[in-house]
Parts: C-alpha cells; sequence; structure tokens
C-alpha cells in the first residue's frame, strides 16, 4: 500500500497533521498519542449518532415524490411493500456495517473497510469518484431542495425564479460547510435538532392519517394489489428508489474515531435509528394513501403539500419550511461524514496531504470539508445534476454491495479479529447479493446511463497509477499534491 509518513509538524501555525497514517496507533488501540498531536475528539455520543443516521437519511424524497415505487410497482399494495422490504434490507446492510465499525476502528466508512478487505485501488477507486462526482452533485441536489423549499412561502402565487432557487442553495451550502469548519459539537446540536423537527414533520402527516383511517378512509386500500402488474424492469427501478430513499445508514461509520464508546453505541443507534426510519416510511404512505388516490399521488409534483392543503387548510403553509429544514440537515450529515472520509483517504496518502489536517484550536478537519465546497457550487451552477446521479447511482450500490462482501471475506481471512458485534452470515450475504443483483439488472434495464457511470469510475484506474503508483514525478507535479 502507498501511504505517507507520519507527520506531526506545524503547517502554517493553524493546522497539524491529523492521525497520521492507518498503521499507527487508532484513537482506540490504548496506545498514547505522541505529544502535540492534534485528533479528532471523540464527541459523538449515542443520542449524536442517532441523530446523524436519522438526520441524512430522512431528506426530501419521502415528502416531495415518492412516487417512483409506486410508478414502478404498479400498485399501491406493491408499493407499501417494497417501502417494507427496502426498510429491512437497509436495516440488514446497516447492521453488517455495525460489526464493520466495530471491529475495524477508524473512521472513512466505505473507503476504509474497501482498503482493509481489498487494498488500495479498489479503495482509490471509492474515494475518487466520491471526491469529484457523487458526493457534489448529491450535496448540490438535496441543496437545490432546500433553497425550493425554503423560498416556496414567499412564492404562493407565482413560479419561483430559478436563479432565486440557485443563490439561496449556495447560501444554504456555504452556511453548512462554514459550521462544519467551526465546531464538531455546534454541528452535531444542530443535527439533533433538525432531526427532531423531521420526526414532528412525518408525526404532522402521520397523526391525521391515522385519524382517517379511524374515520374509515380505506377506499384506496380496496383491491391494494390491483392495478398494473409489476414488471421484471420496473421492480429493480422501485427497489432504486426505496433503497435511495433509506441511504443513509452508513454514514456513522463515516466517525467511528469520534464516537463514544463505538461497541456499543454504533450497533445501538443503528439498530435504533433503522426501526424509527422503516415505520416512519411505511406510516408517511399510509397516510398518503387515506386522502389521496394511487393516480392522485402520480400526478403531484409535491404529495406532502397536497396531503396537507386536503386536510390542514392554512396549516399546510409549514410543510415547505419542514421540507427546507429537513433538506438543511441531509446536507449537514452528509458533509460531516464525508469529509471524514476524505480525511482519512489523505491520511492513508491517497488524497493531497493538506486534506489529513486538522485546526489546531477548533478540531475540525478544516480541508477536508472545504474541498467540496468549490466542486458543489460548479455542479450547482453548471452540471447536469440528475443525470450524474442516474450514472452513478449503480456506482453507490456496487461499492457498498462490495464492503459488505468484504465482511464476509474478513470472516475468513482474518478469523481471530476481534468482533464485539457479530451479525449471522446469511445477513451479509443476502445483502451483497441484493445490491450486485440491483447493480446488474440496472445494466440490463438502462444500458446508456449505467455504461456512463461504469465508464466515470474506471477513470479512478488510471488516476490511481498516475497519482499514487508513479513514483517518479517531475518535482511540480509533487508540490501540486502536497507531497
Amino acid at each position: 500500500m502507498f501511504r505517507k509518513a507520519a507527520v506531526t509538524t506545524v503547517s502554517n501555525g493553524s493546522y497539524l497533521q491529523g492521525q497520521a497514517n492507518g498503521r499507527l496507533p487508532s484513537m482506540d488501540s490504548g496506545q498514547p498519542a505522541q505529544e502535540g498531536k492534534v485528533v479528532l475528539k471523540k464527541k459523538v455520543t449515542l443520542l449524536r449518532g442517532i441523530s446523524i443516521i436519522i438526520g441524512t437519511i430522512i431528506g426530501a424524497g419521502i415528502f416531495i415524490s415518492p412516487k417512483g415505487i409506486l410508478k414502478n410497482t404498479g400498485s399501491v399494495g406493491m408499493s407499501l411493500t417494497v417501502w417494507t422490504a427496502c426498510g429491512i434490507l437497509s436495516l440488514f446492510g446497516a447492521l453488517c456495517y455495525a460489526e464493520l465499525g466495530t471491529c475495524i476502528k477508524k473512521s472513512g466508512g466505505h473507503y476504509t473497510y474497501i482498503l482493509e478487505a481489498f487494498g488500495p485501488l479498489p479503495a482509490f477507486v471509492r474515494v475518487w469518484v466520491e471526491l469529484l462526482i457523487i458526493r457534489p452533485a448529491a450535496t448540490a441536489v438535496i441543496s437545490l431542495a432546500f433553497g425550493r423549499y425554503i423560498l416556496e412561502p414567499f412564492f404562493m402565487q407565482c413560479e419561483i425564479p430559478e436563479l432565486a432557487i440557485k443563490l439561496i442553495t449556495a447560501v444554504g451550502i456555504t452556511l453548512v460547510m462554514v459550521l462544519n469548519s467551526t465546531s464538531v459539537s455546534w454541528s452535531a446540536r444542530i443535527q439533533i435538532f433538525l432531526t427532531f423537527c423531521k420526526l414532528v414533520a412525518i408525526l404532522i402527516i402521520i397523526v391525521p392519517g391515522v385519524i382517517q383511517l379511524i374515520k374509515g378512509e380505506t377506499q384506496h386500500f380496496k383491491n391494494a394489489f390491483a392495478g398494473n402488474d409489476a414488471s421484471v424492469m420496473g421492480l429493480p427501478l422501485a427497489f432504486y428508489s426505496g433503497m435511495y430513499a433509506y441511504s443513509g445508514w452508513f454514514y456513522l461509520n463515516f466517525v467511528t474515531e469520534e464516537v463514544e464508546n463505538p461497541e456499543k453505541n454504533i450497533p445501538l443507534a443503528i439498530c435504533i435509528s433503522m426501526i424509527i426510519v422503516t415505520v416512519g416510511y411505511v406510516l408517511t404512505n399510509v397516510a398518503y394513501f387515506t386522502t389521496i388516490s394511487a393516480g392522485e399521488l402520480l400526478l403531484s409534483k409535491a404529495v406532502a403539500v397536497t396531503f396537507a392543503e386536503r386536510l390542514m387548510g392554512n396549516f399546510s403553509l409549514a410543510v415547505p419550511v419542514f421540507v427546507a429544514l429537513s433538506c438543511f440537515g441531509s446536507m449537514n450529515g452528509g458533509i460531516f461524514a464525508v469529509s471524514r472520509m476524505f480525511f482519512v483517504a489523505s491520511r492513508e496518502g491517497h488524497l493531497p496531504e493538506i486534506l489529513s489536517m486538522i485546526h489546531v484550536r477548533k478540531h475540525t478537519p478544516l480541508p477536508a470539508v472545504i474541498v467540496l465546497h468549490p466542486l458543489t457550487m460548479i455542479m450547482l451552477f453548471n452540471g447536469d445534476l440528475y443525470s450524474l446521479l442516474n450514472f452513478l447511482s449503480f456506482a453507490r450500490w456496487l461499492f457498498i454491495g462490495l464492503v459488505v462482501a468484504g465482511l464476509i471475506y474478513l470472516r475468513y481471512k482474518r478469523p481471530d479479529m476481534p468482533r464485539p458485534f457479530k451479525v449471522p452470515l446469511f445477513i451479509p450475504a443476502l445483502f451483497s447479493f441484493t445490491c450486485l443483483f440491483m447493480v446488474a439488472l440496472s445494466l440490463y434495464s438502462d444500458p446508456v446511463n449505467t455504461g456512463i457511470g461504469f465508464a466515470i469510475t474506471l477513470t479512478g484506474v488510471p488516476a490511481y497509477y498516475l497519482f499514487i503508483v508513479w513514483d517518479k514525478k517531475p518535482k511540480w507535479f509533487r508540490k501540486l499534491l502536497g507531497k
């Protein structure tokens, strides 16, 4: 593997090299830290861990347009079945990550686990695609939803100007970056508050829905499985939509080194969060169907707003505000977690050295946070965001499937590794098979977009040999990389 030597000198008087490289004592190894070393502090408690997971999973999708699943399943009953199945599958994946997080006590999530199981090349390809395309595009998309819905109450009678949406979105992105650069504690506290707002928003939908059920409003559930038959082509797309709505359960593993008592808190936070989210998602969809028919849901641009207008009158104006807060929470949680992946990849020598620097006073990985800002702004104002996400949605599940397959491989490769939390073998086997099966079906059902995404992902291979393996780089090239 290709890693830098540990560095503990001060850089420009503001930063110290982070937790050196992955082979040195980790924060949980019981070995003393080097004198003067600055590390990320353990400030993620159980409650903060739950807020990171729930706050990142619940974004705009459940409030705006859950019609992707309904469209591809063809019936109310089948759509609710897929929502439930995706929740259970996501719980299985989260349990696998809980095992990995308790036996490999390093931050970095996907990147770290692929590095431990399969080596540096696939790990580099994963962080390469995440840094250049996936995270900037995903952040820009959820931020655009934030910008649109924060302005919604001010433009009730007319269309919101696109420039206004992008400008307020840019402000929101910058605010999140500043928050994560300034204080881990404040970022976590705001995440807890925003998670509370998300759960309140879901309850605002679920409670009236339950009241409607008590009143006997069940006409849309009669012959629930009648309708268009789900096709072989449609079901994988429905599962893609569902798994995307649940994605975010893995973000706590990106900050493992900052979690208090990770052997206990990581599994607990994951299990509690996934149960809350799955029950909330299914009940929210049931509530929608007490008031809105399947046909009306497919035509609605924002299902939660349509639902609220029918049942709550003027109070429906609060729904866009809750959706905006929900999006802001997803932005905050995503940036908080993914910046740690870049921090760890830099620490391992796979990204420029500056990204593994920690601010001396604030104890935040400031360079790893702000590196996303210019890339996200470029995507926001110039990129075809939704096409990029379609191209690379398969890459996310390919690598997640690879990570969970790595768990099985590590059981045989390193059987003596301490495993404080261990899942039955059928859980990682089923989950990794499901991920890889979805990827294979996406190649069949949408070969053009998936092929483009595959080609973009493969650019990480020559980049690996150019930036990491090639030893005879010119001096100017090495300075550019910060080496």
